[in-house]
């Protein structure tokens, strides 16, 4: 029986009010309007920005919504105005909309884009329109996705369709952290073959970012995290050595300068702290070191001495690691086919959508 233009009645998983356990519950997801299109989300991660918007971010406005947005899934049917898509495509939603049509989709230094939520509410971290209710109540679609939910509607400016033989419960993590990781590596910093890497923080975004140091062809890449459980797997990813804050009486850039002599070529904060951010700025060698900012955070302001900027060296930022969603998405999923990109490695849990709680607390505890 088809479900198309029928409101369809299933599971997701509802945060009702910031720092509390979602609720897993029978939600309604109307029919995609002009240009939009309905999916069937068959896998998704968990990923910190969900625990921001959930326990840190906390904005009142942003309430009651699904959370999640790093999914994939399969087009179940489509509304009025959409040629990319038809059922049965396997598609990864985009939490960066790609319009193709306003100044930063047509300007190659960027992949912002003018329309949906990052530019109209990026504060409440979704949009007021919602195809979502729940006991009546409209329910927000978080950065414009919801992969929390077994349905979600998205503008088609905002899917990226790949390839049919992808496996969707690998692939989704192309959503956000491993595109994150490894572009802010390869398409930001920009990091050149031979090059001294140092990363900060070794969750999944920091390993995308080892792994993409290591596919750009640095000859050092020295993991840095406070839980000494990771360096295995970032050595999977290719880190050459690990270093421990809390093994040193000295700040880690003093650390890191001995180790290098002087400094790293390159560093990348995926932590979204901004103390962190500051050490990652000044582990960087003068004249030439470059630190790019990756992990989400908009709680506090960041500091830094001019003088380390005045010394030669570049602080810059990544969204989405650089990737314009529909055009880069699809290429990382040919590369994983290929074999010349990691996905498997990085899962640790496979779990319901009923276990999504249990999921938030494996991440909060680091056990993923």
């Amino acid at each position: 029986m088809s479900t198309a233009g029928k409101v369809i009645k299933c599971k997701a998983a509802v945060a009702w009010e910031p720092n509390k356990p979602m609720v897993i519950e029978e939600i309604e997801v109307a029919p995609p309007q002009a240009n939009e299109v309905r999916i069937k989300i068959v896998a998704t991660g968990v990923c910190h920005t969900d625990l921001y918007h959930l326990f840190e971010g906390m904005h009142k406005d942003g309430f009651p919504a699904v959370l999640g947005h790093e999914g994939a899934g399969i087009v179940e049917s489509v509304g009025p105005g959409v040629t990319e898509f038809q059922p049965g495509d396997k598609v990864i939603p985009l939490f960066i909309s790609q319009c193709r049509e306003c100044r930063f989709c047509k300007n190659p230094k960027t992949n912002q884009c003018e329309k949906g939520w990052a530019s109209d509410s990026p504060d409440v971290m979704a949009l007021a329109e919602s195809r979502f209710t729940c006991k009546g109540k409209k329910v927000l679609q978080f950065m414009g996705t919801s992969t929390f939910s077994e349905y979600t509607v998205m503008n088609q400016m905002a899917v990226a369709k790949i390839d049919p033989a992808a496996p969707l419960d690998k692939v989704c993590l192309l959503g956000c952290g491993v595109c994150t990781g490894y572009g802010a590596a390869v398409n930001t910093a920009k990091v050149e073959p031979g090059s001294t890497c140092a990363v900060f923080g070794l969750g999944a975004v920091g390993l995308a970012a080892v792994m993409g140091c290591k596919a750009a062809g640095a000859k050092r890449i020295i993991a840095v995290d406070i839980n000494p459980d990771k360096f295995e797997k970032a050595k999977v990813f290719g880190a050459t050595e690990f270093v421990n804050p809390k093994d040193h009486n000295k700040p880690i850039n003093e650390v890191l300068a001995e180790m290098t002599g002087g400094g790293v070529d390159y560093s990348l904060e995926c932590v979204g702290n901004v103390a962190v951010m500051r050490s990652a700025l000044e582990s960087c060698i003068k004249g030439w070191g470059v630190s790019v900012l990756v992990g989400w955070t908009d709680l506090h302001d960041f500091a830094a001495r001019p003088i380390q900027l005045i010394a030669g060296r570049t602080w810059k930022g990544s969204l989405f690691g650089g990737f314009k969603g529909k055009d880069g998405i699809p290429r990382m999923v040919k590369a994983y086919l290929d074999k010349k990109v990691m996905l498997d490695e990085f899962i640790t849990h496979n779990m319901t959508v009923d276990q999504v709680n249990d999921a938030i607390e494996l991440l909060k505890n680091g056990k993923r």
